[in-house]
């Protein structure tokens, strides 16, 4: 099972910290975990996110989608970073989340990432997309 662990500060403190945080120390600590990951054979991908300011919102609560530049949304509904750790369990993705780096005022918050298994096999568009997959056609495949 894939789960996605996603790495989100929830107060300014837990930002200024990490702004202080010489940023050499945290590439080290943050490599340092996702090479336990890697040797674990459970990193199945992962990245950091830029800053809010450099992204968009498309909001859809109106006919036409409203495009809002960044930054935007309260500090504790940005996401800051994620892995894709293919685990056999929710618990061993908590135990994984639970072992990164961050310090106070960081979450990480553990989804299960949907497959064609949850989907009703019969549908039009699940089975293009398991052909997507065997083709190679989707990004990162």
């Amino acid at each position: 099972m894939k789960y996605m662990l996603i790495m989100r500060a929830v107060d300014q403190a837990a930002v200024d910290a990490y702004e202080q945080t010489d940023f050499a120390e945290v590439i080290a600590a943050m490599g340092k975990y996702n090479e336990s990951m890697v040797n674990a054979g459970v990193l199945a991908d992962g990245a950091g996110l830029s800053d809010a300011s450099e992204g968009a919102v498309v909001d859809f609560s109106e006919d036409d989608p409203v495009v809002t530049d960044g930054p935007y949304g309260e500090l504790r509904e940005l996401f800051n970073g994620f892995w894709i750790v293919d685990v056999s369990s929710k618990e061993e993705a908590i135990e994984w989340a639970k072992r990164a780096p961050l310090g106070a005022g960081a979450q990480i918050e553990v989804r299960r990432v949907t497959g064609p298994e949850d989907f009703p096999q019969d549908n039009e568009w699940i089975q293009k997309e398991q052909e997507w997959v065997a083709e190679g056609k989707l990004a990162g495949n």
